[in-house]
């Protein structure tokens, strides 16, 4: 194989913006041969946008089996991208979906286990990835740099949102059409990184979700979750989408120092030597490990979306390791289905969860949504940026 030929699934904005590069054949190795996509306004705008050859279709089981494409690119609504995926595995295909992997991990077991049985390429849209802040954390901490892992704490709540927006679509913040709120539209990226950095998840969490607290939605807009970890250290996420201004600050605690992410800098308070060992060995009662504030450089560039998609081609073609691989996507996604349950619950949830007790949960919650759920991706509208 030469050359990848991709559909893209979804015509949403997210959809768009991947079709717009890989027309332009920004990524090298590929090429767009087809779209699936119900609109017709949407099939209007591919056929005035993308020229004659790329086929549209409206079926997705049609455009699955037309043997036009090598991989797909799911770019459809959350609780889709299993179901999809998993008809694409099906049909001898590589799969690069859109964050989050699903709405709930049950269904995205069964994906990652349908990838596995395929042995097709499976990669994850986690563009944060790329981010070199990010990547120099993982780096710093998987050398041993920072010691043990202590403590984790990320205030992500620069994510506001007004109530026109959520009123811009019927689906927006609701159980039957999103699957959740800030945590499962705003937050999968630094869910994902949270856990990434540090290769680490956490064994427990007890966590405190409010449904509806700024905003007129049946969703949670306001979140804070505590964890623990299986050495002992401990963690904080704490989110919403109702305060301006926002803060997005990532701050890990090891043995060796704190290093924090905030104002698109890494900072890394160093010791000396190890906090454990300062207190081995000194003697002279108050006192504290020597520190140097390092402002650590950061060098590369952050590829973004399209540097997940030549990964996912560069992995296709030439067995290039991937930077997001599929399966990891549950991951993330645990986490926020651990701080809905254990909200629902009233009590700490383990991880990995109870799948089945969440599943049970989360249809009620749909059964009583304000907008009804058809799970048939030609019913389904397909969204755009969150």
């Amino acid at each position: 194989m030469e050359k990848v030929r991709i559909g893209i699934i979804g015509l949403g904005n997210m959809g768009t913006g991947h079709a717009n590069y890989l027309i332009k054949q920004e990524v090298k190795g590929a090429e767009l041969s087809a779209i699936c996509e119900p609109r017709p306004d949407r099939q209007q705008w591919a056929k005035e946008n993308l020229g004659d050859n790329v086929q549209i279709f409206d079926d997705l089981d049609k455009f699955l089996s037309s043997g036009t494409i090598d991989a797909v690119l799911i770019a459809t609504p959350h609780y889709d991208h299993p179901e999809v995926a998993i008809k694409a595995f099906n049909n001898g295909l590589h799969v690069l979906c859109e964050k989050p992997a699903g709405v709930y991990t049950k269904s995205v077991r069964q994906m990652n286990e349908a990838a596995k049985a395929s042995g097709k390429v499976f990669s994850m849209m986690y563009n944060q990835r790329t981010n070199r802040l990010y990547k120099k954390l993982k780096d710093l901490v998987s050398s041993g740099e920072l010691g043990e892992i202590r403590r984790t704490n990320w205030i992500i709540t620069n994510w506001y949102r007004s109530q026109s927006y959520y009123n811009s679509g019927g689906w927006r913040a609701t159980w039957a059409g999103e699957g959740g709120g800030v945590l499962i539209n705003q937050d999968p990226h630094q869910l994902d990184l949270w856990q990434w950095t540090i290769d680490m998840m956490p064994k427990r969490v007890r966590a405190f979700c409010y449904f509806g607290k700024h905003r007129d939605i049946e969703v949670e807009d306001d979140v804070t979750a505590f964890v623990e970890y299986e050495n002992g250290a401990t963690g904080l996420f704490v989110t919403t989408t109702g305060e301006a201004p926002g803060t997005n600050r990532f701050e890990l605690s090891g043995d060796r120092g704190k290093i924090v992410i905030e104002d698109g800098k890494l900072t890394f308070w160093r010791l000396r030597v190890s906090e454990k060992e300062f207190n081995e060995t000194f003697t002279g009662g108050f006192g504290q490990p020597e520190c140097w504030k390092c402002e650590i450089p950061v060098e590369g560039k952050e590829t973004g979306h399209l540097g997940i998609t030549q990964n996912f081609v560069d992995a296709i073609l030439h067995g290039t390791p991937l930077v997001a691989p599929g399966e990891e996507g549950i991951k993330g996604l645990m986490l926020s289905n651990a701080m809905l349950l254990s909200t629902w619950t009233d009590n700490w949830v383990d991880l990995p969860i109870d799948e089945d007790l969440f599943y049970e949960h989360l249809q009620n919650k749909i059964a009583n949504s304000k907008v009804k759920k058809d799970a048939g991706y030609k019913t389904l509208e397909v969204k755009g940026t969150h």
